[in-house]
């Protein structure tokens, strides 16, 4: 039967055999998988065609990613790192397109990650980035967690271009200075042998374009105050209110 593919995240169902089907009479006899039986989350088809990497060769870039980080043994990791653009990049640039960088070996455990803009009153030592497990770096990121520019998870497309007018502004005068992704590993098999060196790579323009892209994050916080489900709730209605402050300036 044939399955219609969609676009997005597409659920993989496998089995497999270690004996080879056997041909008898024209026939094969396939034998039983055992315990051979996995899922797999694969992205089949793109969400919006985006472009090949080729478009942007000879554009400057600049990536925000790990090296060689150790994942840890735990199903479940969070993991927050701090940039900065580079120096190199002394003027207000646009950043117009962005790709995930995710590590070939660890595409079964990279489950998504987020970038978050700090705070521009954030202050780092430079030469001692913070980076570590995002719980134990505690209050030193409440000044990045607001916000979320942009992100990668399972079943996006590696590559995001945005529109031709516009461009994401990084660098010289622009008041954000400091970044903060936050990787999230779903090592299920808890495997102990893992090094990850993902990351986001931002390809930026010889120009500045026409608008600068900002971004509006909405919603609840994820945690017992906000979002708090009753057992045994057939159905759960959560209101979120937004102040007239907040829109007054949106065209």
């Amino acid at each position: 039967m044939d399955y219609p593919i969609k676009s997005g995240t597409n659920i993989v169902i496998y089995a497999y055999s270690l004996e080879d089907p056997v041909i008898i009479d024209g026939k094969a006899t396939i034998k039983y998988h055992g315990d051979r039986r996995y899922t797999r989350a694969i992205p089949l088809q793109s969400y919006a065609n985006p472009p090949p990497e080729s478009k942007f060769s000879g554009l400057d870039y600049f990536d925000f990613q790990l090296y060689n980080y150790s994942v840890p043994s735990n199903e479940t990791t969070y993991h927050c790192t701090v940039y900065k653009v580079p120096a190199k990049f002394p003027k207000r640039r646009h950043a117009i397109a962005h790709k995930a960088i995710i590590d070939p070996a660890n595409i079964d455990i990279v489950h998504h990650m987020l970038m978050y803009e700090c705070n521009p009153s954030a202050v780092f030592d430079d030469k001692n980035l913070p980076s570590g497990i995002c719980d134990d770096l505690g209050e030193v990121l409440i000044p990045c967690t607001s916000n979320i520019a942009t992100g990668w998870a399972v079943g996006g497309d590696y590559i995001n271009e945005f529109p031709d007018v516009a461009g994401y502004p990084v660098g010289g005068d622009f008041e954000i200075k400091y970044y903060v992704i936050q990787m999230h590993y779903n090592n299920i098999h808890q495997m102990s042998n893992r090094t990850d060196s993902s990351g986001m790579r931002f390809y930026l323009s010889n120009e500045l374009r026409q608008y600068d892209i900002g971004y509006l994050t909405l919603g609840q916080d994820s945690d017992a105050t906000a979002i708090a489900i009753p057992p045994y709730d057939d159905r759960l209605v959560i209101d979120s209110y937004c102040p007239a402050l907040v829109t007054q300036n949106i065209p």
